[in-house]
């Protein structure tokens, strides 16, 4: 599907098959590392098409693919740039319906939470999933819901843990008590939500985060087959901890300490080498430590010192985290609107698209490039545009071209581009196009652009005029033969698409017909 797409899907189809083979990748551990190069391409992709909430994401996706690797320091950094990107979009993008922006804007912001999540960075997690509450609200349905109450109460559970970890005990159990209120919410939306479930079955039977909630909230020997149930089913590191520090807890308040700790040993021996939640695995060892100094003899005084003296300087990193990613974003933020000046220079700001300017930049590196050619160049004039300015207004002359424009770059391939060139013409590029192929693909935009309703279109179409760049032509060549087979669209009334070798021949001009010569005169 995405190749097919990259061949001649629009602009947001091939960012939305480019993201989910992607994530398909990243979510599968032994083929994490294959979408990296799919990172890579959604960013140039979106970025030549002004796609930035699919650029946002990427940055997103890649802090959690370090994050997989152990870089966290790498990974804050490319949240740090997918949320200053978020933070300076000015309105919806005009390619995508209201309902599919809310849904990739909260996706994006999904995407930065589950890495501000792993690192334990809960103040700015908490900040972000709130932005992606409201994002979703009015699409949100019941999978949406639920899914959204279920983060955020593995986001508690966790911040929860680390709170006591340095003594903040009061603050985690107002935590653990929220989450637990969360839990019980989670039961109606869950009944109507997509998720693979047993019908009939309350939801924190079958979710083993929401057991765990209710569990921390109230350590007690009820909620242990439950939560042994649920430990035996895979699940990621992250909610692994969680679940199994809920049923050791349940096993200690039980007077079962042997059991709890038998819990805790075999979770840590099940994450292996596995370091994507290094937070999680702290809270975990600290578990261990709590329930093992507990014993009759207790714990060294000394060893007590250093444990807390270690702590408090783990949740001073913690602090200067926060402190970086703030920092970092700013600074992003900054770049980006200093990027966005230069940007303006290389487009319409009628229309959005790339200008006369940006045109001859893509003209130049394309026909440099081997992997572009044959390269397709299409001069395309509006029919009857000056009738729509003349009998309405340049007000509405301006929303048919902004329509139009619009209706051009869905048209044509992921890849193509489309420019204003001026006045009510644009110019489309189309690398590795041959002609015939080329024509197809223009003749669709024509069509697209004769059936826009009437009230959109104000009857225009399109006349196009289409060339093959030539070895060696210069950009103002190219585009002098493309507007005289423009004409030739024109001449024979719009509406199609025209070639070089439609147009009719020229009959060869024959020489000036000369007198001939004066017969020498005779002299006596």
């Amino acid at each position: 599907m995405l190749e097919e797409a990259q061949r001649r899907g629009e602009p947001v189809l091939v960012a939305q098959l480019l993201r989910a083979t992607a994530v398909a990748r990243l979510v599968v551990a032994p083929m994490a590392a294959e979408s990296e190069p799919l990172l890579d391409e959604i960013l140039a992709h979106s970025r030549r098409h002004g796609l930035s909430l699919y650029r946002a994401d990427a940055h997103a996706l890649r802090g959690r693919l370090l994050v997989l690797t152990g870089q966290e320091d790498a990974a804050l950094t490319e949240i740090a740039r997918a949320l200053a990107i978020l933070d300076d979009m000015a309105g919806q993008d005009m390619q995508m319906s209201r309902r599919e922006w809310a849904k990739m804007q909260a996706a994006a912001l999904i995407d930065c939470w589950l890495v501000l999540n792993q690192l334990g960075v809960y103040e700015a997690a908490e900040e972000v999933i709130a932005r992606a509450h409201r994002a979703n609200r009015e699409s949100a349905g019941p999978h949406d819901i639920t899914l959204q109450l279920i983060n955020r109460v593995k986001m508690l559970l966790g911040w929860g843990l680390r709170l006591e970890r340095v003594d903040r005990h009061s603050e985690a159990a107002a935590k653990f008590t929220t989450a637990a209120s969360m839990a019980i919410a989670v039961e109606a939306p869950f009944a109507e939500s997509l998720f693979p479930r047993k019908m009939g079955v309350p939801a924190v039977d079958q979710i083993g985060v929401l057991a765990a909630a209710l569990a921390l909230a109230a350590p007690d020997a009820a909620h242990i087959e439950r939560l042994e149930q649920l430990t035996a089913e895979p699940r990621f590191p992250h909610e692994q901890v969680i679940i199994a520090i809920a049923l050791a807890r349940c096993h200690d308040h039980a007077g079962q300490r042997a059991e709890a700790l038998k819990v805790l040993n075999a979770t840590r021996a099940s994450l292996g080498e596995d370091y994507s939640a290094t937070t999680m695995r702290l809270n975990l060892m600290r578990e261990l430590a709590r329930l093992d100094s507990d014993g009759e003899h207790g714990a060294a005084s000394s060893m007590v010192d250093y444990i807390t003296a270690l702590e408090a300087e783990l949740w001073s990193m913690r602090e200067s985290q926060i402190a970086t990613l703030n920092t970092r974003r700013e600074h992003e933020r900054l770049s980006a609107q200093h990027g966005a000046i230069s940007q303006q220079a290389l487009q319409d700001p009628l229309t959005g698209l790339p200008n006369r300017r940006a045109l001859d930049e893509h003209l130049r590196a394309l026909s440099a490039k081997t992997t572009a050619q044959p390269l397709a160049v299409a001069l395309i004039d509006l029919d009857r545009f000056k009738g729509v300015n003349d009998e309405h207004s340049h007000a509405e002359g301006d929303d048919v071209l902004r329509v139009v424009a619009s209706t051009l770059r869905d048209a044509l391939r992921g890849d193509d581009l489309v420019a204003r060139y001026g006045g009510d013409e644009f110019v489309a590029l189309l690398p590795g196009a041959p002609v015939s192929a080329a024509k197809q693909a223009l003749g669709r935009a024509v069509s697209a652009v004769a059936s826009l309703p009437i009230h959109l279109s104000h009857g225009v179409t399109l006349s196009v005029g289409l060339v093959s760049l030539r070895p060696q032509e210069r950009a103002d060549q190219v585009l002098s033969r493309a507007d005289a087979a423009m004409y030739q669209a024109k001449r024979r009334g719009g509406n199609q698409v025209a070639t070089t070798s439609s147009a009719p021949p020229e009959q060869p001009v024959a020489p000036p017909e000369t007198d001939p010569a004066p017969e020498a005169e005779e002299h006596p």
